[in-house]
């Protein structure tokens, strides 16, 4: 699994995430802010404090994290899906 290289938070709420690989790209997360762990990450300013913790996961001081391979398979989706088109 290629890890993440770098991300960067906007402020409608999206991921920009980018592989070692190449991949990259951008994952809404607005309408996915749900539950105990996500929902406080409704606030721009916990929001904006994502970092990529010691496992290569995007996380959040508040304990929410993101788990890279599913990062990367939607991103992977997306890409085909758009290829195909």
């Amino acid at each position: 699994m290629p890890r993440i290289v770098s991300i960067k938070t906007t402020d409608d709420f999206n991921l920009v995430v980018q592989f070692i690989d190449g991949t990259q790209g951008s994952i809404p997360l607005r309408d996915r802010l749900f539950g105990p762990v996500f929902e406080p990450l409704r606030d721009p300013e916990l929001f904006r404090q994502a970092y990529l913790d010691e496992f290569g996961a995007i996380a959040w001081p508040n304990g929410a994290d993101l788990a890279p391979d599913a990062i990367y398979e939607r991103l992977c989706e997306s890409a085909n899906a758009s290829a195909s088109s």
